[in-house]
């Protein structure tokens, strides 16, 4: 069997030791030119290796830092049920306003921020099958920015009938974020959530939202379409839920 190239070697040894904590999170690695003599290649083979643990989203390369192993960001169990708390037109009363984000991340409303844009638009054709409904439907749209303690955790666009919605507190983006989301929307507009669809994927970033989530590099995100139903009528589609896969874990449990 032909021998690993040299730079895939120096990788193998550096990844081993960030995940064995003899490099933890926030340390400085060796420079190019130490690793260049320890391992006797050149800074060309320890560059190649480098280049290869960025791109696993292991160490991120600062201007005139060097590079540092990049620490792991907090994950968030994100599971199916946790829409049943804020379903209906009357939910739960809580102590303090919530979301089913600020109820996943365990934040505080005070520690919740959410940059929204919200457009008009006609419905293509496979965002009107979505919602069973002609194409060139008019909707609104609801581009989100969900932020954690001044951090972004995820992105999300949505899609609401404009007849439903139009002229409502709803579509007033002066009054996000809302206490309970999308489903005390509906709620309040008198379409109870019944049901709520979801489809997993995952796949690359956009270079923008790459950005705007202040992804490492060569990070997937975990894409979710959405769809609230009420009473057999979608009144909703999200497409999509976008979140970093290093900061998710979706769990979903079925009762047999």
């Amino acid at each position: 069997m032909a021998e690993r190239p040299a730079y895939q070697r120096i990788a193998d040894t550096l990844r081993a030791g960030i995940r064995d904590g003899l490099h933890p999170p926030g340390e400085r690695l060796p420079t190019f030119a130490q690793l260049s003599a320890r391992h006797g290649v050149s800074e060309i083979v320890v560059r190649q290796a480098v280049a290869l643990l960025r791109g696993e989203g292991l160490v991120e390369t600062r201007r005139g830092g060097g590079t540092v192993v990049r620490a792991s960001p907090p994950v968030r169990r994100v599971a199916m049920d946790r829409y049943r708390r804020f379903a209906g037109a009357a939910p739960e009363p809580a102590p303090e306003p919530a979301t089913t984000f600020t109820h996943d991340q365990r934040i505080a409303w005070n520690e919740y921020r959410l940059d929204r844009e919200f457009t008009r638009v006609r419905a293509a054709p496979d965002l009107a099958a979505l919602f069973e409904l002609p194409a060139r439907t008019e909707l609104l749209r609801r581009r989100f920015v969900f932020y954690s303690r001044g951090k972004p955790h995820q992105i999300s666009v949505n899609y609401l009938p404009w007849s439903l919605v139009g002229g409502t507190p709803v579509a007033d983006p002066d009054r996000e974020p809302w206490p309970g989301g999308t489903l005390a929307q509906l709620g309040f507009l008198g379409r109870a959530v019944t049901r709520v669809e979801e489809s997993v994927g995952a796949r690359m970033p956009t270079p923008e939202e790459g950005e705007t989530l202040r992804m490492a590099a060569g990070t997937p995100v975990v894409t979710i379409t959405r769809r609230l139903i009420s009473d057999g009528q979608v009144m909703e589609v999200c497409r999509d839920i976008v979140i970093p896969a290093d900061r998710v874990l979706l769990d979903y449990a079925i009762d047999l």
